[in-house]
């Protein structure tokens, strides 16, 4: 089965059948649309190009505004290559569904995770600063500390825990249930949390 581009709309919980509570992500599954079909003969592997949404023209440049013209498609919010699939099922302008998916079926789940911008060390690595305000530290609560030693090596190490950026990287959620498919209106519940805000975009694989 070939994966597929969903929105992620929030969570919230649904019951089961014996009455327990299932906390769910709930995602809008396209429809998605088959912009390329790549195969072993022509291009040594098979793959569906598959987009979600659509997106202006004017934020397109002119070069891949007239190969979607071509193709006779919008303009997608989002494009992306799955390998996936059987390439004599699909061609150019099929719409992929929600109803691809079953009730029980295991699936990962890829995208962004939250960014957090620009973090100190306490929160970004979990440090527990230097110390109390007392002898004077009122302003080192939070900070690092020592980096490096002075003669010797003379130099920081690479990869030494500093403050920095975090968030927003690539993040995949493993053998996530699908517990309830609405195929009319393209949204399928999985259990438990994926990457990245409302209204992001994820990858599912089956």
């Amino acid at each position: 089965m070939p994966g597929l581009l969903a929105k992620k709309i929030g969570m919230t919980n649904i019951f089961s059948e014996d009455g327990k509570i299932i906390p769910v992500t709930v995602l809008e599954v396209g429809p998605c649309k088959v912009y390329a079909v790549k195969t072993k003969v022509k291009d040594g592997y098979e793959s569906l190009q598959i987009g979600f949404g659509e997106k202006k023209e004017k934020n397109v440049n002119k070069p891949l505004m007239g190969n979607f013209k071509k193709l006779g498609l919008p303009a997608p919010q989002l494009l992306q290559e799955f390998r996936n699939f059987e390439s004599t099922q699909f061609k150019i302008g099929d719409e992929i569904k929600a109803d691809i998916f079953q009730i029980g079926d295991k699936v990962k789940v890829s995208g962004k995770n939250k960014g957090k911008g620009f973090q100190g060390v306490v929160r970004r690595h979990g440090f527990g600063g230097v110390g109390q305000t007392t002898h004077g530290q009122s302003d080192r609560v939070r900070a690092p500390g020592s980096i490096g030693a002075s003669s010797y090596p003379s130099r920081v190490f690479k990869g030494q825990k500093m403050a920095g950026r975090m968030g927003f990287e690539n993040t995949t959620i493993r053998n996530l249930k699908v517990v309830k498919i609405i195929a009319d209106k393209n949204i399928i519940m999985v259990k438990g949390a994926v990457p990245g805000s409302i209204n992001s975009i994820v990858a599912i694989n089956k």
